[in-house]
C-alpha cells in the first residue's frame, strides 16, 4: 500500500481538554499504516496512554527511522496477504490507516482488495476490534477518492471483526494533505484564479481532537460496529479557511477570484505546479471538492467528550506542533529542522534524483560518497558546482567557503563546504543540508543499497521545500539540471568505486 509520510513527534498534545484516559493498558494495538500521516502521530500518542503498540507498514526502515521506544515493528502489506498474520498475531485492536491514493488511477480497486485481505486476516487472528479512519461522505458523492473511502469501510465490515469507523473531513495538522494544499496556495499565490470549489463547505477537525477519538473509541463498548462522523465546531468554506490560515501565519490574505470555467479536474493539473503535496494525492482531494461536507458528530461527542478546537486554534496548534519537532539525522518528509524552522516553507518536498549501479561493494562506494566536497570536489561537472558557488558568494552567501574537517571521515554536524551533515550512516546513507542562499530549504541525500549479486545501487536525491512563488520558480528552473547532474554524479562515483576496488589507492582529486 502507498502511504503518505509525515514527521511524527511525541509532543502531540495541545490545549484541547479531554476526559481522563481509561485505566489499564489493555491489549496489544496494531497501527497498520504507521509510516503514514495519522499513524506517525498515533503511535506516540498510544504510547503516552500506556498502550502496547506494534507498528506496521511496507517498509521496516521507514519505521525504524522514527526511533519509537518500546514499539514492535513488523513489516506487512495488505496487498500481500501472506505478510498479514505476523502483523496481526495477538492483536486486540487493529488500526487500519492505509490508502492507495498515491498509487494512481487504480487506487480504488487496490483499496478494496487490501481491505478484504485485512478483514480476513484479522478474523483469522482473533482481533477484537478494527478501527478504520474513513472520510465524510456526501449523499451525492461521485469522486473516486470519497467513494473508495466509503467502500473500504463497507468491505471491512463484511468480515466478522467489529469495525469502528471514524469519519473525518479536513484534518488540520502538519502533513495533512488537504491542510498542506491550502498552506501552499496561501504561501505561493498572492492572487488566485480558482474554481468555484473555494466556496464549498467543510467541517475541519484539529489533529489533536481526531487523535483523542482514535485513542479512546476502541475501548468504548458502544462504539463497536458504529460509523461515527467527527468534526470541529465550525463549518467553513475553503476561502474562509485560507484567509484564517494566512492570518495565523502573519501573511496578507490572498486575493481569490473564483471563475466558473476552472473545474476541479483542471485544477488538479495546475495544482501540481503550485503545491508540493504528491500529485496523485492532491488530484484525488481536489476532485472531491465539488461537494459540501457536513458532519453529524453528536454521537462521537457523547461517547468521547472533549473540547473541540476552532479552526484558528487548530492552525495555531499545528504550527506549535511543527516547532516542537525533534532533531533528525536524515531527510524526513516535512521535518521542521530541514525546513529551516520556517512554517512558510512547503511541508512536502519537490525532488529530483539520479541512480546508478556498480559491481563495487557498498564499502568502496561509501569511501567516495563520504569524501565528497573539500579538495575532492563533486566528481562530476565541477564547473557547474563552482558557478553556483560563485553566484551565491556574489549575493553574500557562503558559496566559496570550501573545506571539510577530515578528507575522508564524516560525522553528524560536520561542515562540508556550504553543506551541513544531517546524518551519516556508513555504507548506507549520507544526508547533507543545503547551505547556500535560496528561496527555500534543501537536502542532498545519498542512499547506498546492496544488490543481490554483491554490487551496489547508488541514488542521489535533491529534496527542495520551496518558499513561496520564488521558491517554486527556483526549483523548476534547476530541476532538469539536477536530474542530469545527479545521474552523472552517481555514474562517476560508481565508476571510480569499481576502479578503486580493483586497484586500492588514496582517493584522487577530480580537479
Amino acid at each position: 500500500m502507498v502511504e503518505a509520510t509525515a514527521v511524527s513527534t511525541s509532543k502531540a498534545r495541545t490545549h484541547a481538554q479531554t476526559e481522563p484516559a481509561p485505566e489499564g493498558t489493555g491489549g496489544l494495538c496494531l497501527v497498520f499504516g504507521a509510516s503514514g500521516y495519522i499513524g506517525g502521530h498515533l503511535v506516540p500518542r498510544l504510547l503516552a496512554e500506556g498502550r502496547r503498540v506494534r507498528a506496521s507498514s511496507r517498509s521496516r526502515e521507514a519505521l525504524e527511522a522514527r526511533g519509537w521506544p518500546a514499539v514492535e515493528i513488523v513489516p506487512a502489506d495488505a496487498l500481500a496477504p501472506e505478510t498479514l498474520p505476523a502483523a496481526l498475531q495477538d492483536v486486540e485492536v487493529a488500526y487500519y490507516l492505509v490508502h492507495s491514493m498515491a498509487a494512481g488511477r487504480d487506487f480504488g480497486r487496490l483499496d478494496l482488495e487490501a481491505a478484504a485481505n485485512f478483514a480476513d486476516a484479522a478474523a483469522e487472528a482473533g482481533v477484537r476490534r478494527i478501527v478504520y479512519l474513513g472520510g465524510l461522505v456526501p449523499d451525492d458523492a461521485v469522486s473516486e477518492h470519497i467513494v473508495s473511502r466509503r467502500d473500504t469501510g463497507e468491505v471491512l465490515r463484511r468480515g466478522s471483526v467489529p469495525v469502528t469507523e471514524i469519519r473525518a473531513g479536513i484534518i488540520v495538522g502538519p502533513g495533512s494533505a488537504a491542510f498542506e494544499v491550502m498552506r501552499d496556495l496561501v504561501y505561493h499565490l498572492p492572487v488566485m484564479v480558482t474554481p468555484r470549489w473555494v466556496r464549498a463547505k467543510s467541517p475541519p477537525i484539529a489533529l489533536e481532537n481526531l487523535l483523542v477519538y482514535l485513542v479512546r473509541l476502541p475501548w468504548v463498548d458502544e462504539a463497536a460496529s458504529l460509523s461515527l462522523d467527527t468534526a470541529g465546531p465550525e463549518t467553513l468554506t475553503y476561502t474562509e479557511m485560507m484567509f484564517i490560515l494566512a492570518d495565523a501565519a502573519g501573511k496578507r490574505r490572498p486575493w481569490i477570484i473564483p471563475v466558473p470555467v476552472l473545474t476541479p479536474g483542471l485544477s488538479a493539473h495546475w495544482l501540481r505546479f503550485i503545491t508540493s503535496v504528491p500529485t496523485n494525492v492532491a488530484r484525488a482531494l481536489i476532485e472531491g471538492l465539488r461537494h459540501d461536507f457536513y458532519a453529524d458528530d453528536a454521537e462521537a461527542r457523547r461517547l468521547v467528550p472533549q473540547r473541540l478546537l476552532g479552526f484558528r486554534e487548530a492552525v495555531d496548534a499545528a504550527f506549535a506542533l511543527e516547532r516542537s519537532g525533534e532533531p533528525i539525522t536524515r531527510w524526513t518528509e516535512g521535518a521542521f529542522a530541514v525546513r529551516n524552522q520556517r512554517i512558510d516553507y512547503a511541508y512536502y518536498a519537490k525532488r529530483a534524483s539520479g541512480t546508478s549501479e556498480t559491481r563495487a561493494d557498498p564499502a568502496a562506494v561509501w569511501r567516495l560518497v563520504s569524501a565528497i566536497g573539500g579538495d575532492n570536489r563533486y566528481y562530476y561537472l565541477d564547473t557547474l558546482w563552482s558557478i553556483r558557488e560563485w553566484m551565491d558568494w556574489a549575493v553574500g552567501g557562503p558559496g566559496l567557503k570550501r573545506g571539510r574537517r577530515h578528507p575522508q571521515e564524516v560525522r553528524t554536524g560536520d561542515r562540508i563546504d556550504h553543506w551541513k551533515v544531517l546524518g551519516a550512516e556508513p555504507e548506507k546513507r549520507l544526508s547533507l543540508a543545503f547551505g547556500m542562499r535560496a528561496p527555500g530549504a534543501g537536502v542532498m541525500e545519498f542512499d547506498l543499497t546492496p544488490l543481490a549479486d554483491g554490487g551496489t545501487r547508488l541514488t542521489a536525491t535533491a529534496y527542495w521545500h520551496p518558499a513561496g512563488v520564488w521558491g517554486l520558480l527556483y526549483w523548476y528552473s534547476l530541476e532538469p539540471i539536477h536530474r542530469f547532474v545527479f545521474k552523472g554524479l552517481t555514474r562517476e562515483i560508481c565508476r571510480r568505486a569499481e576502479r578503486d576496488q580493483r586497484r586500492p589507492h588514496p582517493i584522487e582529486s577530480s580537479t
